[in-house]
């Protein structure tokens, strides 16, 4: 009988020392690889095609509920049990519809985590002692349509932003554009060139779309606000362009940027979130991953501003997912 492959993704290596130690009593089950951030999990799981990925979610770069969600495209057939000292209702609720099979909460571990795997292999669902079991819980799926906000407390935050999110598309082999002022492009490309991402390939295959954010929104923009036609007619074709370079059926494309955060950093509330809703319908049209950045220092104080804050609420919910760095 073949082994289950074991992918184990935790920051602290004492404790994937202790997770290795529990494995290892089992002779069916194989660690094949380790990984200690968010984007190395979705690398390696590309790499060795696990049965199982053991997963932390306070983890470097992307978290892992943001990595199960990359991992749903990347390895569908490969199962994720969430192992984590967060033990809040919401928290599991999060984890488990992201497209985990299971969660153990880490302090029990030696009892729970042998038991959670034989269930998860068998195609069941499994939440630990010492958590409660959230309801409803959705079925997970192949997500359509990901519309995510990152709320950056500085300037190299939300590049490293950028990078770990167009890294993690490029691994994925999703076509992904980047919208942003022409200081953010240089860094970003930079830091994915540092990180051993061939810029120049992706660029030239049309993998890394790269756009000016201020000449598109010269091209959008009508008295202030976004006209619709204009923002359609610039979307699509820019999506289409990174669409001829997607690989595989259906096609999914990944978009990141600050067309919206410029002009909310500029004061223009409204045009900032007229923008955003339009975009959403571009997304939700193709299927499109999409990660928002915002320097948390535009959106100001809580409770300071009445008037902001409503803005800042309605913002907020625009997103599918809303998350801070």
């Amino acid at each position: 009988m073949a082994k289950c492959r074991i992918l184990v993704v935790d920051d602290y290596e004492p404790y994937r020392r202790l997770v290795r130690s529990l494995v290892q009593e089992r002779h069916d089950l194989q660690i094949v690889g380790e990984a200690s951030d968010g984007l190395e999990c979705v690398q390696k799981a590309r790499e060795l095609e696990p049965n199982l990925i053991l997963l932390d979610i306070g983890l470097p770069g992307i978290n892992g509920i943001q990595a199960a969600r990359r991992l749903r495209d990347l390895v569908p057939k490969a199962k994720v049990l969430f192992l984590s000292i967060e033990s809040s209702a919401d928290v599991v609720r999060e984890a488990l519809n992201s497209g985990g099979s299971a969660y153990v909460n880490k302090g029990h571990a030696v009892q729970d985590l042998l038991p959670a795997i034989d269930i998860v292999l068998k195609g069941g669902r499994f939440v630990g002692n010492g958590l409660e079991e959230p309801e409803p819980i959705e079925t997970p799926a192949a997500p359509v349509h990901q519309h995510e906000m990152v709320i950056c407390g500085s300037g190299p935050a939300l590049v490293e932003s950028f990078q770990d999110f167009i890294a993690a598309a490029l691994v994925a082999e999703k076509p992904t554009i980047l919208i942003a002022t022409r200081p953010r492009l240089d860094d970003v490309l930079q830091r994915l060139s540092a990180s051993g991402i061939d810029v120049a390939a992706a660029t030239e295959s049309g993998s890394l779309i790269l756009s000016d954010v201020a000449e598109v929104l010269s091209a959008v923009m009508v008295n202030g606000l976004p006209d619709r036609l204009r923002f359609a007619e610039a979307a699509n074709d820019i999506l289409q362009k990174a669409a001829r370079a997607a690989k595989g059926d259906p096609v999914r494309v990944a978009a990141c940027g600050e067309i919206s955060p410029t002009l909310w950093a500029e004061g223009k509330t409204d045009a900032a979130l007229l923008c955003e809703r339009l975009w959403d319908a571009v997304g939700k049209e193709y299927e499109l991953d999409t990660l928002c950045a915002y320097p948390a220092s535009d959106l100001g104080d809580r409770g300071k501003d009445r008037e902001k804050d409503r803005a800042v609420k309605i913002l907020c919910g625009i997103h599918s997912v809303v998350h801070r760095r």
